[in-house]
């Protein structure tokens, strides 16, 4: 019988393991790389629990080298996709029902098989398929993933506890209910953590879903799955439908039954599900909760004040880490004409260190970008750049992809603040920056603040306080994640709860307790210990 408070103690973020040669891990890392090479696999879908097959399939490749295929995967079309929608349908019940310190020891114990014996597995599939280096695999798949396992059951946790107040003879109080339906999450290439948060949040507070990861991210989005199943998640609860958007949208999408849906990608395929969503209002049993992080074009603004160190680290990594790949990258930048020479050589200097190539030379900073389509995306904004009046390329600019997708880290400065790269997201290693006269500061910060639709996340570098104040208020919109003195990436669950709005999403901020509440329906109930008998209010009375 359960008749006592359980409760889970407040998480500790997972400690970032360093891959040093020699160290256990590193080892135990490179001879999974090995294995995965030298076994090609096939990845069904997940139904109900079960290995689904289909004759339609798509190869998996490694980015940095085109020729290494990983294996294969089943793609979902509109009978598969049903199906899944039937499983979801039919394990809702049970799945609601649970008791919520059941459903969160599933998650949290599949948090430790991650960390755990399946670490290795997990990390290298990331690298392989995705072309992250070590390193950024470990913050990515294990450590946010993880983090995003443990700590969203305590918010859970600290949500229901959360009831009304209650008068003499009334006892208030409200029920967290899962929606009345399913909710599809469809989850992008670049971080798997997000493959894994958006198909588990909905489902710990009882939603059953389905699952469409990323084309480019199967593999290691398919380790996550089978680790959730191998934690005790029911069948049924989270289906696994890798497919293609246009059969996703038409099936799942519209369906009557789709009461939500969590969404990471761009900004164009976002506002098509809106628009579909708007569409098909008078279909759904309720409104669905539209939950989205998309694009950016994520700032570094430099105040004449500012150490030119940090900046020059900030600028580095925050746009050539994972080649800049992140939602959050910074991918233009603000800088003072006082501190542009200085910076301009440290720049020169440090991006002229980067080693590019496999993921396996643990010695490389940057790798490939994910596939063909994003290389040539990068190569039209170069040859845009070079080609323009209006900006110069002052450090990278080449690309090549005889053996892998690589695009060198580039450095494009800008004369104008509207300047093409400086407006539009590109998702590469390219950042472009706007020199601006120090005495130009307010109309430098405007221009930052209006040049684009998004307001993910941007950074400010001063040492003057009275600055550092200004641009702040200045930027009050601009970024929904906001550094000072620090690169605008690397959010950490339950530290920097992470999303944007205006055009970067609903901001509904993946690793807080925000987002959570998206996936729940309250019912409030009044139970009235002594019921009234009498009709007639006192005033009622004759005198």
């Amino acid at each position: 019988m359960n008749n006592a408070y359980f409760q889970v103690s407040l998480p500790k973020n997972e400690p970032v393991k360093t891959y040093m040669p020699g160290s256990p891990e590193q080892e135990a890392l490179k001879a999974e790389l090995e294995r995965q090479l030298a076994n090609p696999i096939e990845i069904p879908m997940i139904i109900g629990g079960k290995e689904v097959r289909s004759e339609n399939k798509e190869k998996m490749i490694c980015p940095h080298d085109h020729k290494k295929e990983l294996g294969e995967y089943c793609i979902a079309g509109e009978k598969e996709l049903l199906m899944a929608i039937e499983a979801a349908e039919g394990a809702k019940e049970e799945w609601e029902n649970m008791p919520w310190e059941h459903r969160a020891t599933i998650f949290l114990k599949a948090a430790d098989l991650l960390t755990g014996k399946y670490r290795a597995k997990i990390a290298a599939s990331c690298m392989l398929v995705q072309s992250k280096n070590a390193y950024q695999s470990e913050i990515d798949i294990i450590c946010e993933l993880a983090d995003f396992l443990r700590f969203n059951p305590y918010y859970v946790q600290e949500i229901y506890k959360q009831q009304p107040n209650s008068t003499d003879g009334v006892w208030n109080r409200v029920e967290y209910r899962a929606l009345d339906g399913f909710v599809a999450a469809i989850t992008p290439f670049n971080f798997t953590s997000i493959g894994g948060n958006l198909s588990t949040a909905p489902a710990m507070v009882g939603n059953t879903v389905l699952w469409k990861p990323s084309s480019t991210a199967v593999l290691s989005n398919y380790y996550i799955m089978q680790i959730l199943m191998e934690a005790g998640l029911p069948a049924g609860v989270i289906n696994f439908v890798p497919s293609r958007g246009v059969d996703f949208g038409n099936v799942v999408i519209s369906h009557p039954k789709m009461a939500g849906v969590h969404f990471t990608g761009s900004t164009n395929v976002f506002n098509g599900i809106w628009k579909q969503v708007g569409e098909n209002l008078n279909k759904y049993v309720t409104y669905p909760r539209l939950v989205g992080e998309t694009g950016g074009k994520d700032f570094i603004f430099a105040h004449e004040s500012a150490d030119v160190e940090a900046l020059t680290c900030a600028i580095v990594l925050g746009a050539f880490e994972y080649q800049g790949q992140k939602c959050s990258a910074a991918s233009r930048a603000y800088i003072p004409e006082s501190l542009w020479s200085k910076l301009k050589g440290r720049l020169e200097e440090e991006i002229g260190k980067i080693k590019m190539g496999d993921v396996c030379d643990f010695t490389n900073l940057m790798n490939a970008v994910i596939d063909q389509k994003s290389f040539k995306n990068c190569q039209s904004y170069l040859s845009y750049a070079k080609e323009s009046k209006d900006a110069e390329i002052i450090i990278g600019g080449g690309s090549d992809d005889s053996a892998g997708y690589f695009v060198e880290p580039t450095v494009i400065v800008a004369k104008t603040p509207a300047f093409k790269t400086m407006v539009e997201e590109i998702f590469g290693p390219i950042i472009t920056i706007y020199v601006y006269p120090n005495d130009k500061l307010d109309e430098a910060l405007k221009d930052c603040d209006t040049a684009t639709p998004y307001g993910l996340t941007g950074a400010v570098f001063a040492q003057d306080r009275a600055a550092i104040i200004k641009m702040a208020k200045a930027l009050d919109h601009a970024a929904g994640n906001f550094y000072i003195n620090d690169k605008p990436t690397g959010a950490v669950v339950g530290q920097q709860p992470f999303g944007g709005s205006r055009g970067s999403g609903t901001n509904d901020k993946a690793g807080s307790a925000i987002n959570l509440y998206r996936w729940m329906s309250q019912r409030a109930i009044k139970e009235t210990l002594v019921p009234r008998t009498v009709v007639n209010y006192p005033y009622m009375v004759t005198e």
